[in-house]
């Protein structure tokens, strides 16, 4: 959810207050297995096309690909040492990012190699500049503008307001104080979670709404976190799953899962990085888009979200057909799938297995072999902290950067 729609969440939920109560890599190696993604459904043998239906695009034979060597298991103490070196100049806390870094690599069984660890710092660099806990620009007065447009939307009295950010907090100050101060995520996040526990039926009212959904040095999703651990227990002890994603080490290790910890058929890192940034496969699936639009003549989001969701991270779909799906649709007698047999395999588009769909595989032998099987999504990134236009593309570009020279620095 963008920046500001999460901050009208909170600027709404203080408002209540005052009216319930008195007075916020060049060469990429071998992909890690994903612990989440279930295994993909068996391709289904399709029946010969009627004699009078259209001659069905044939499956594209797969490539013959030189299987890719797994990279040479070092020691820990190689990596640690590795690692110390490609860690850029300078950063404050080295020992506490060697730490977390070496600890998230070890428990999610991710190789101790120089693209690997350079692809993490450089999206932890990006993120944050190694800041764990890093500042956002102008937050208080973003807050305190969310605020004052709630107010007069609803036409609710300045006093109104004024007795709500006169409430005192847990922590001794008045909720004004708090906004006035706000510099970082961490802290409107506390600021909001006690917000609740004060309200009556606060709980109730606001249980999964917390406006604040990532956080960290990485910038992590509370959701991906809230996701992964049920496939893959997370090996420190904690009291909330949220505020651990607020901390360095909890940051570095679900940052590292949602980069590395998947198979994707990418050969350059800069996909990764776009994955980062849009979804896992989004980048494969801006490449399916686009063979579709090229196919079908339409006009297509190139987004990588072939189909729609009410829950994305828990592949929940709306129910309502997508550009991408009616395109396809368009195209059934080309291909010789039925809506239901395309819908079978849309469904898998979120998981590695999608690439071996018929569906997939006989787009791109309609694409032929020149069409792109991978491309960085075109998004543009809406937030109030930003001053000018942003992109998913220049996200990745800027990362691979910096991975760029973290390589470097490993000669």
């Amino acid at each position: 959810m963008p920046l500001k729609a999460r901050l009208t969440l909170l600027a709404g939920s203080l408002l209540v207050a005052a009216c319930a109560t008195p007075p916020k890599s060049p060469t990429v190696s071998a992909p890690v297995a994903a612990p989440i993604e279930s295994a993909s459904a068996p391709a289904v043998e399709l029946p010969p096309p009627a004699a009078s239906a259209p001659v069905a695009a044939p499956i594209a034979p797969r490539p013959v690909v030189k299987p890719v060597q797994p990279p040479p298991a070092i020691a820990e103490s190689q990596g640690r040492a590795l690692l110390d070196h490609l860690l850029p100049p300078g950063i404050p806390d080295r020992k506490g990012w060697t730490n977390d870094i070496m600890g998230a690599f070890s428990h999610l069984k991710i190789p101790y190699t120089p693209q690997f660890f350079c692809a993490v710092l450089a999206v932890a660099e990006q993120e944050s500049g190694f800041s764990p806990d890093p500042v956002v620009p102008n937050l208080s007065k973003i807050v305190w503008g969310e605020i004052e447009q709630r107010r007069q939307k609803y036409l609710i009295p300045q006093f109104v307001v004024d007795a709500a950010m006169s409430k005192t907090s847990p922590d001794g100050r008045t909720f004004k104080q708090r906004v006035d101060a706000l510099r970082t995520k961490r802290e409107m996040n506390a600021l909001y979670e006690d917000m609740v526990r004060e309200l009556p039926f606060g709980q109730t009212i606001f249980e999964h709404k917390n406006p604040i959904r990532d956080g960290g040095p990485m910038q992590v999703s509370v959701a991906f976190a809230e996701t992964h651990v049920r496939a893959w227990p997370y090996p420190y002890t904690y009291s909330s799953l949220r505020d651990e994603v607020f901390t360095r080490r909890g940051s570095v290790y679900f940052g590292t899962a949602i980069l590395l910890q998947y198979p994707a058929p990418y050969h350059d890192m800069v996909y990764r990085f776009a994955d980062y940034n849009a979804g896992r496969y989004a980048s494969r699936n801006a490449a399916f888009q686009q063979a579709v639009a090229r196919l079908s003549g339409r006009k297509l989001a190139l987004d990588g979200d072939i189909m729609l969701y009410s829950d994305k991270m828990n592949r929940v779909l709306s129910g309502a057909t997508s550009d991408t799906q009616r395109a396809l649709q368009g195209m059934a007698g080309r291909l010789g799938m039925s809506d239901a047999d395309m819908l079978r395999d849309l469904k898998q588009e979120k998981l590695s297995g999608f690439a071996q769909t018929p569906l997939y595989q006989k787009v791109f032998a309609l694409a032929g072999p020149a069409a792109p099987r991978e491309i960085i999504p075109q998004i543009v990134l809406v937030s109030p902290k930003f001053t000018h236009k942003l992109t998913t593309e220049w996200f990745a570009r800027r990362v691979d950067g910096r991975y760029q020279r973290c390589l470097a620095r490993g000669g």
